[in-house]
């Protein structure tokens, strides 16, 4: 308990699942802390639009305290949780400068989400990044813009080729749309800005395992995207293991047995797998629960830890019903936990959580999108005006509703990509990768 009686409730991570389990917080008789390793809210489904110069990181992204600042009962703290001691109800955090701090609690609410996985090959992770943060996103634009830069300076040839060659490994709804984002921004924004090289030449690979993409989708739906993709000029390959990356290009094995095939190619981007966060991990061994393959946490029926029902698991990491790793269902678990704390502060039974499938969407191009809602399956334009209505309603402040409106009228206007901004150097630190 604090100084005054009321109950400690420590969230860790600023996401979809723990900015609106701090938010149904707000006013409420407990102290609540909002513990996150960046201090921002990012909205992940638009990173990619980040990425490829559509919108700036500002847009998709905004302070926690700034979000917060009306609910006075809410603190928000920059750190990364790295222990938990669940006897004496306490986190470690790590600071940006490497010190240690602790934050004590009554009530744990763990929400740090996952991170990109590669299957054990973490090596890939040099050349292939994912999508996961703000720093992948620059990341990922500057790796990008750069390949058509570099591919202007070479003669025609193999080098030149592989520069202007990009290979998607991951057939989900990111992939698809990094897939068709770089296509558009080839054929469409950067068509008639350069002199030795023709942007509209680039070639884009898309490789998945499986036999369809996007396999959250309805078949016929998912059907119609590959189409889309490919009049967009992306390749598919589908039924395959990317096997190997490295510097100038991947090895690709079919599924089903046969020759590896290799593929030239100086930007390759990740986005096949999700796996729990190292804090994640350290939660499920202390406590003593069982997790699977990916780190998900077995949980009660109410989200809370077998065992510790002062601990609560919400978002990608909990590990029950198959529940999806997308927004709603962190939205939908934040404001879940926070019902439920409301009701042990009145003595009053716990809810089961209930999950309610608001749907999925995924963005193709221009005028091309999916959206599917229960009955409700709408492709082309008007998926794509769906598209639009349900990623501006849920991102945070008025003011980058109305920004982020703005871009894409913009965009759609005259194909222009407003934020193309890249540095030289990692977004995490200066030194320059190594093409």
């Amino acid at each position: 308990m604090s100084s005054d009686g009321r109950k400690r409730v420590l969230v860790i991570g600023g996401g979809f699942g723990g900015l609106f389990c701090a938010r149904a917080l707000g006013g409420a008789n407990v102290d609540v802390t909002l513990l996150d390793r960046a201090a921002g809210h990012v909205f992940q489904p638009l990173l990619y639009q980040c990425a490829t110069g559509i919108l700036s990181i500002g847009q998709i992204s905004r302070s926690l305290r700034e979000e917060l600042v009306h609910h006075r009962n809410v603190t928000t703290l920059l750190g990364e949780a790295v222990e938990l001691d669940a006897e004496a109800r306490r986190v470690t955090a790590m600071r940006p400068d490497n010190t240690q701090f602790s934050v004590d609690y009554d009530v744990l609410v763990v929400a740090v989400g996952m991170q990109q996985s590669y299957f054990g090959r973490e090596e890939f992770a040099q050349w292939a990044p994912g999508m996961k943060t703000l720093d992948d996103a620059l990341s990922i634009r500057q790796r990008l813009f750069c390949a058509f830069e570099i591919a202007e300076t070479l003669p025609p040839g193999p080098e030149r080729d592989s520069f202007l060659t990009f290979a998607v490994c991951g057939g989900g709804p990111t992939g698809v749309e990094l897939a068709g984002q770089i296509r558009e921004m080839a054929t469409r924004t950067l068509a008639n800005e350069f002199h030795s090289i023709e942007p509209e030449d680039a070639r884009v690979l898309l490789f998945d395992g499986g036999d369809r993409l996007l396999k959250s989708f309805a078949p016929a739906m998912a059907g119609k995207a590959a189409r889309i993709l490919q009049e967009l000029g992306v390749e598919l390959h589908l039924g395959v293991h990317v096997t190997d990356v490295r510097r100038d290009g991947v090895t690709v094995t079919p599924k089903s047995g046969g020759a590896a095939e290799e593929y030239a190619t100086r930007t390759v981007l990740w986005t096949a797998g999700v796996e729990a966060v190292p804090f994640a991990r350290t939660v499920a061994e202390v406590l003593g629960v069982s997790a699977d393959h990916a780190g998900r946490i077995a949980v009660a029926p109410d989200l809370s830890v077998p065992g510790h029902p002062e601990i609560f698991v919400i978002g990608d990491l909990v590990g029950r019903d198959n529940l999806p790793g997308v927004a709603e269902n962190a939205m939908q678990g934040g404001l879940h936990v926070a019902a439920s704390v409301r009701r042990d502060l009145k003595g009053e039974a716990r809810r089961n959580f209930r999950y309610r499938d608001l749907g999925s969407a995924a963005y193709i191009s221009h005028g091309h999108a999916l959206l599917q809602a229960g009955p409700i399956k709408l492709t082309g334009y008007l998926g794509w005006l769906g598209w639009g209505f349900i990623h501006i309603a849920f991102l945070t402040g008025l003011q980058n509703r109305f920004s982020t409106v703005g871009t894409w009228l913009s965009a759609i206007a005259r194909a222009r990509r407003t934020d193309r901004t890249f540095i030289l150097g990692s977004a995490a630190s200066k030194e320059p990768y190594t093409w």
